[in-house]
């Protein structure tokens, strides 16, 4: 009786922790860090809000991830997006508090970072919390 109790109560916390990092993938999350490590800065495009995405070479969401800032550049103006590989640099990481990757940050043009996204973004999100930074 008590194996059959251990094992619903594992079922239980695993469902619980699998629908929390669920509903936690993709949320756009509104930030104001000015302070960006040069690697970072390096990549801006001047005049435009940019997407950094930071990646990493095993990552299979990246690709995704990839794919879909890609289009959602080429099809919204004032928008650039840049991906920057964290493989061999854990330090950037470190010093930008990312956790997963992948992990989107959007920077506008005064270099400020305004909103960051863990995981694969929702493109309707990510658009509508963008729009009030675009031209």
């Amino acid at each position: 009786m008590t194996g059959v109790l251990v094992l619903v109560g594992t079922l239980v916390l695993a469902t619980v922790a699998g629908l929390v990092m669920k509903s936690r993938n993709g949320r756009v999350r509104t930030t104001s860090a000015s302070n960006l490590p040069p690697d970072v800065q390096a990549v801006l495009s001047p005049g435009k809000v940019t997407l950094v995405q930071l990646s990493t070479v095993f990552c299979a969401p990246c690709r995704h991830t990839r794919v879909l800032l890609s289009d959602l550049a080429s099809r919204t103006d004032g928008l650039h997006h840049t991906e920057l590989d964290l493989t061999e640099r854990p330090e950037l990481a470190k010093e930008l508090s990312v956790l997963r990757t992948p992990t989107t940050l959007a920077i506008d043009r005064s270099g400020t970072e305004i909103l960051r996204v863990g995981g694969v973004p929702r493109r309707d999100r990510l658009l509508a919390a963008l729009r009030p930074h675009l031209t």
